[in-house]
C-alpha cells in the first residue's frame, strides 16, 4: 500500500518534471494568433493526450521493461541520470531554450490543429523526462490500488498543467522573466535531489545492497 511519503514524492517528482510554469510562455508562443476558445481547445487536447500517454506508461512501463530484459534497478539509474540532466538544464536555463526551439520548429512543419499533439503533448508535456519519471514511480507503486493512486497523482498534475495553460498569459505577465528564472531554478534543484535519490535506489536494487 502506498504511504503518504510515497504519494508526496510522486506528486513532487511529476510536478517538477512537468514544470507547468515553464510551459506557459512556450504555450503562448505556440498559440500566437489564436482566439481564447482555440487556446482552450489546444490546452485541453494536449493535456488529455499527455495524461493518456503517462497513464499508459504507469500501467505498462514495467512490463515493457521486463520484456526487454531491463531491471527496474537499471532503469532507475538511467532514468535518474536523465532527470539529473533535465534538472541541470533547468538550473542553467537550457531547458526553456530547448522547449522554445522545439515549438518554433513545429509551427513551420505542422498544421495549427495538430499543435495539441505535437509539440504540446509530445514532447513538451509527455517528454522523455516525464515518461522516465512515470516508469520509475510505477516501479515503487507495485499493487493495483497503488497504480490507481499513481494515475490519480498524474491526473491531478495534468489538471494543474491544464489550468496553468488556461491562465498562461496572466501567469507569464505576473512572473516576468525574473520570476520564471527563479522558479525554474528552484524546481531544478529539487529535481536534482530527487534524481540522485532515484540513482541511489537503483544502485541498491541492482547490486542487492
Amino acid at each position: 500500500m502506498a504511504t503518504p511519503d510515497m504519494l508526496i514524492n510522486a506528486l513532487t517528482t511529476m510536478l517538477v518534471t512537468l514544470d507547468p510554469p515553464g510551459l506557459a510562455p512556450v504555450f503562448l508562443g505556440l498559440t500566437v494568433g489564436m482566439t481564447a476558445l482555440q487556446r482552450r481547445q489546444v490546452a485541453f487536447r494536449g493535456s488529455l493526450i499527455g495524461f493518456g500517454l503517462l497513464a499508459a506508461f504507469a500501467i505498462f512501463g514495467s512490463g515493457i521493461l521486463g520484456l526487454l530484459g531491463i531491471s527496474i534497478g537499471a532503469f532507475r539509474i538511467a532514468g535518474g541520470l536523465l532527470l539529473f540532466w533535465i534538472s541541470f538544464e533547468m538550473v542553467f536555463e537550457k531547458r526553456q531554450e530547448r522547449k522554445e526551439k522545439t515549438s518554433q520548429a513545429a509551427i513551420t512543419i505542422d498544421h495549427i490543429h495538430n499543435i495539441a499533439v505535437f509539440p504540446l503533448a509530445i514532447p513538451l508535456i509527455a517528454g522523455p523526462g516525464a515518461i522516465s519519471a512515470t516508469v520509475l514511480l510505477a516501479g515503487t507503486f507495485t499493487g493495483a490500488l497503488d497504480r490507481v493512486l499513481l494515475i490519480a497523482v498524474i491526473a491531478l498534475i495534468m489538471l494543474l498543467v491544464y489550468a496553468t495553460l488556461l491562465i498562461a498569459e496572466r501567469l507569464d505577465r505576473f512572473l516576468g522573466v525574473t520570476g520564471r528564472a527563479i522558479l525554474t531554478r528552484l524546481l531544478g534543484v529539487i529535481l536534482a535531489a530527487l534524481s540522485v535519490q532515484f540513482v541511489v535506489d537503483g544502485v541498491r536494487s541492482a547490486f542487492n545492497l
